[in-house]
């Protein structure tokens, strides 16, 4: 019997040697994208994200992955990626607030460590809502200068960020709009690049809209938004004509800046020749 118990150990040494020599399986190296969220407060939320692989030609299945859901570092949401690595997360925002989540990997996740970022919008429909064109915040000589391609640098218009964190602080609630979109399969990804950009350079939180390259897109977008109930949507700020066309077409206001070239203003829209003067346009 001795013997026996000498050769069980000697074997569960062994075992346990060979077991610490072997390499552990090794990460799998992905990006997660996420998009921004509105929702009114105490409602239900489903905030949708994606897994992707780093590495294209790869076959792996990344379905069945255990992700969470992080509040100001308190997990309040975890799911699982389906086959495609597209995952759902429900919870319910308990107060008014524009406040950032965050995903990640949960335990036992086969994934390397990585985060994505997004912002949830949870707002009293009754608070009133500034629609800004990205183009807007943007120093260029004309909009058409500005791209969306990856390797764009964008440098703030001065006085942009500080204005509109003052109007945030009193009164508006803000709706980045990013338009005319060429590529939609690429708009989780310019998303997440103005979400980052806006950070960078100190703009006040708000949900970051992405729009579809399009004639009306966004004037179907506002009718979704009223339609939806968020009809305290009655501003836009933008640099482009057909910005403001979209929002004065609906009866609502438009104030644009910077100052456009001659002919390029509706007749109707407020003119701000720089973000300075914005406040006096609202």
């Amino acid at each position: 019997m001795s013997r026996f118990r000498n050769a069980c150990i000697l074997a569960s040494f062994t075992i346990f040697a060979l077991a610490a020599t072997l390499p552990a399986a090794e990460k799998i190296a992905v990006s997660i994208l996420a998009n921004d969220v509105l929702v009114i407060p105490n409602h239900s939320v489903s905030v949708a994200a994606r897994i992707i692989s780093n590495h294209p030609t790869s076959s792996q299945d990344l379905g069945g992955e255990p992700l969470e859901l992080v509040r100001q570092g308190v997990v309040v949401a975890t799911s699982t990626t389906k086959s495609d690595g597209t995952v759902l997360f429900e919870f319910i925002p308990k107060a008014g607030e524009t406040v950032g989540l965050t995903v990640r990997p949960a335990a036992g996740s086969r994934l390397a460590p990585v985060e994505a970022s997004l912002t949830l919008a949870a707002w009293e429909r009754r608070r009133p809502i500034l629609a800004v064109e990205f183009a807007s915040l943007v120093a260029a000589s004309s909009a058409s200068e500005i791209t969306l391609a990856q390797e764009a640098v964008w440098d703030p218009m001065p006085d942009a960020a500080e204005q509109l964190d003052k109007v945030t602080q009193y009164y508006y609630n803000i709706v980045y709009v990013v338009t005319n979109l060429l590529d939609q399969s690429q708009a989780l990804v310019v998303e997440a690049r103005i979400r980052q950009w806006l950070k960078d350079h100190r703009f006040p939180a708000g949900y970051v809209l992405v729009l579809p390259d399009g004639e009306d897109s966004l004037g179907t977008t506002l009718d979704h938004f009223h339609a939806s109930g968020w009809t305290t949507m009655k501003t836009g700020v933008g640099r482009t004509k057909a910005f403001a066309e979209a929002f004065l077409q609906r009866r609502l206001e438009a104030v644009m800046v910077p100052e456009p070239e001659k002919g390029e203003a509706p007749r109707k829209a407020k003119i701000a020749k720089e973000w300075k003067e914005i406040r006096k346009k609202l």
